[in-house]
């Protein structure tokens, strides 16, 4: 009889901890969509998300009021606080605070949308308080052995004009990993990091300055269709939803 009752325990013993293993792995938000699915009345702000599962907890900024809200934020810049001239690592991986500026990170970026369809929305504001917006029906990005090039279409202006368009299909590009389309280093030349081309409408990532300066052609953050490539923004929000 002792042998039987060695033989069954330890798997009666296993099962709830398996059960409990299963339970916590389907409860892990994938992005601010299960955030919010969980508890509507949850306002805008800093969660945690596990892109690719347990291990690969990461903070973002949830916005969950911009049309219907629900959107996990992957890019934002607002007062110039973070350096956003970074190597490729940095952009691999990510930096800055969720709370403020900060790139979620492009392997981040990448299993996000490989595992559910995602639309994207891109927010911005000028100094003169004006705010316009570019959404887009579709969005994702390769793997990093394709160079994380960006998929992108469906285009909606709210204003801010089609500034992604030149971009569409192109590779990512940092100042130490040189992947554009043009014969010298577009991240070098106008110190950000982008899906560049043959350079570039927009320059989310650039420099922060104060509006319209023309000093060094380009080199701010830009979205060429709203305010040209010699205005840099105030403000400006990248950030993707699930497609319903």
């Amino acid at each position: 009889m002792k042998l039987k009752v060695l033989k069954v325990l330890p798997v009666l013993l296993l099962v709830p901890l398996l059960t409990s293993c299963t339970d916590l792995t389907l409860t892990l938000p994938l992005d601010c969509s299960d955030i919010y699915n969980s508890d509507t009345s949850r306002p805008s702000g800093v969660y945690t998300i596990y892109p690719i599962g347990a291990t690969s907890a990461v903070q973002v900024h949830c916005d969950m009021a911009s049309l219907e809200g629900r959107w996990t934020v992957f890019q934002r810049r607002m007062d110039g606080l973070v350096n956003f001239y970074q190597p490729w690592d940095h952009y691999k991986m990510g930096f800055g605070n969720a709370a403020g500026e900060y790139w979620l990170g492009l392997e981040s970026l990448f299993h996000l949308t490989q595992r559910k369809k995602y639309e994207l929305l891109v927010d911005m504001e000028d100094f003169e308080g004006n705010k316009a917006f570019a959404r887009y029906s579709s969005f994702s990005i390769d793997s990093e052995s394709d160079g994380y090039r960006l998929q992108v279409s469906g285009f909606t202006d709210g204003g801010a004009g089609d500034s992604l368009l030149h971009h569409n299909g192109r590779k990512f590009s940092t100042f130490d990993k040189d992947q554009d389309a043009w014969p010298g280093n577009c991240a070098k030349s106008f110190l950000g990091a982008w899906w560049y081309g043959h350079c570039l409408d927009s320059n989310p990532n650039g420099v922060y300055r104060w509006g319209a300066d023309a000093t060094i052609h380009a080199v701010g953050v830009e979205w060429e269709h709203w305010k040209g490539n010699d205005y840099s923004l105030k403000a400006i929000s990248m950030k993707i939803r699930p497609v319903q």
